[in-house]
């Protein structure tokens, strides 16, 4: 009771103090203001849900809609229109080219030449086949002003055996050379010594060779390959070489660094040197090794490298290291129109008989056969598209070559050896320095017409030797190759060699003259050929070579022949 008392006091007690405040209001000194309404009042309506159009309805006689059925009276109605079946477009296509493994080629021409030429090729199954070919080119000369003959011939023989299997493939080969050629350069000035002496100037090379290679697929050795020739010739001389080569990917700290190794050894005999009857011997190999480390960013390409070499040198029993630079870079400057590229690079140049006849057919059989050290190679060019079917390579080079070998014609003797009467060359070797620029432009406007420039000049600098003998100072070439239509075919070639420089040296202890400098002319060689298509497996065909009609001098004292004129047929054909 007591608890119900005290909360009913507290009420009144409330209710009489609301009532004092409300008595004083009267007294208050706040006055009244005006309110000036700025915005009428805008009143707004909220959003409104829209009625259903269709309410729900529990009732289950109206929940289901009833099924509508439209019933459509079609009839006919008359049409003159009859729409044009749709027919594919005829694409024109070109007579696919038949394409044969084997052909035969024979032609006779002026200073009674006669080329033939067969080719084989045969496949066993669709991982093997063999093949070969046979070819023979000769020449009964006849240039005139010469006492002696000029006449030569090639024949080669080769056979090839070829198999590609799933992770490998392999190729070996074997063969035969045979050549003949003629010391007939003698001066006018030894004419009638030579003749006296009834020399014969008949020099026969012959060759013959076996070696093969191989490649795997995802191995880090990548190919292998060996190579062995025997080399010799009418005058008692050979020689051997033998060459092995195998490139290796070797991974390092996740890397790959791409190796060569090589082996080159060779060795071989003359009979005797030029001034004596004294047994002329050369003979060495060498083990070479050149890893790079190929970096690709954007539009660089750079080759990181080395080459180490080792000679050991049978004659005289020395051993050498050499090490040479091997870095190449290419950089894209504006895609494929403008990339530049440069490098500096060095090897161990084996030389060799077979190299030096080859180059050089009329060097006599006593020559000093030695490697060329060449120290450093570097170059530095452009070279892109002027379009789409034309490309351009401007370029500059500068050698270091040590030892480098140099044709030179050998001294007169008159001695009763038949290559001493200035009518052959020997080989001297020099320090020679070579500095080179070159351009080229190279059109391609389809493909029956295909058309390249080239132009290089040179500056040389030896150390002991009067010249660089024989090197010419411009060389210029021009290839042009026509497809006129499906049947008629045409070409030409135009070769421009600048002066070159000889030695003449008269030394038969009769008369001593003091060797001096010949300057052998520049010339200009134009050949051009047309051809026939009779059907896709006859074709007949004419060349003229030599067409300025000069008997130009390639080599000191040996003319060539004139205008030349061949005409044959080719025949294709399968088996």
């Amino acid at each position: 009771m007591r608890k119900h008392t005290t909360y009913i006091i507290l009420v009144i007690a409330s209710l009489s103090i609301t009532s004092v405040f409300s008595q004083n209001r009267k007294n208050d000194t706040i006055t009244t203001g005006v309110i000036d309404v700025v915005k009428p009042y805008t009143p707004s309506i909220s959003d409104a849900f829209k009625v259903k159009e269709i309410p729900s309805l529990d009732d289950e006689e109206t929940a289901t809609k009833k099924e509508i059925k439209y019933n459509i009276f079609s009839f006919p109605v008359a049409s003159t229109f009859t729409p044009a079946k749709g027919k594919a477009a005829v694409v024109e296509k070109a007579k696919p080219v038949k394409l044969y493994d084997n052909y035969a080629t024979l032609g006779v021409g002026t200073y009674t030449t006669i080329l033939g030429e067969v080719y084989l090729n045969h496949a066993i199954s669709r991982t093997e086949s063999v093949g070969g070919y046979v070819s023979h080119h000769s020449s009964q000369g006849g240039i005139d002003g010469l006492a002696f003959d000029d006449n030569f011939s090639t024949t080669k023989i080769n056979a090839n055996y070829s198999s590609r299997l799933r992770d490998l493939a392999w190729h070996v080969e074997g063969g035969f050379q045979q050549q003949m050629y003629n010391w007939y350069g003698v001066p006018q000035s030894q004419l009638a010594d030579a003749q006296a002496n009834n020399i014969d100037v008949d020099h026969s090379f012959y060759s013959a060779h076996f070696g093969g290679d191989i490649t795997f697929e995802d191995t880090y050795i990548n190919s292998g390959s060996f190579f062995f020739r025997r080399f010799g010739d009418n005058q008692g001389s050979g020689e051997n070489r033998f060459i092995a080569k195998t490139k290796i990917d070797i991974p390092i700290n996740g890397e790959e660094i791409s190796t060569d190794f090589k082996f080159d050894y060779i060795n071989g005999t003359f009979d005797r040197n030029y001034s004596s009857n004294t047994e002329l011997k050369h003979g060495n190999f060498i083990i070479g090794a050149s890893p790079t480390y190929q970096l690709k960013e954007d539009d660089l390409t750079l080759n990181l490298g080395i080459s180490v070499s080792f000679l050991r040198d049978s004659e005289s029993k020395e051993n050498n290291f050499y090490l040479y630079p091997n870095i190449t870079a290419t950089y894209r400057l504006v895609n494929d129109v403008l990339i530049a590229y440069g490098g500096i690079q060095g090897e161990l140049i084996q030389n060799s008989y077979h190299g030096f006849a080859t180059e050089n057919p009329f060097v006599s059989p006593t020559l000093v056969v030695m490697p060329t050290d060449q120290q450093y190679n570097a170059y530095i060019g452009l070279k892109g598209k002027l379009s789409s079917n034309m490309s351009y390579n401007i370029s500059g080079r500068y050698l270091a070559d040590r030892n480098r070998a140099l044709f030179r014609n050998n001294e007169i003797t008159l001695t009763n050896q038949n290559y001493a009467y200035g009518n052959s060359f020997g080989m001297v070797y020099d320090d020679v320095d070579t500095f080179g620029v070159a351009g080229e432009i190279n059109v391609d406007v389809n493909r029956n017409f295909k058309l390249g420039i080239k132009a290089e000049y040179f500056k040389y600098t030896t150390n002991n030797e009067a010249e660089a003998w024989n090197l010419p100072d411009i060389k210029g070439t021009l290839f042009l190759d026509y497809q006129i239509d499906e049947n008629w075919f045409a070409g030409a070639n135009l070769f421009y060699t600048g002066e070159r420089k000889d030695q003449f040296y008269l030394n038969d202890d009769v008369t001593v003259t003091t060797p001096f400098t010949m300057v052998i002319e520049s010339y200009f060689d134009a050949n051009a050929h047309l051809g026939y298509h009779i059907n896709d497996k006859i074709s007949v065909f004419a060349k003229a070579n030599n067409i300025n009609n000069k008997a130009y001098q390639r080599w000191q004292n040996f003319p060539v022949q004139s205008i030349q004129f061949l005409a044959g047929a080719t025949f294709k054909f399968d088996f």
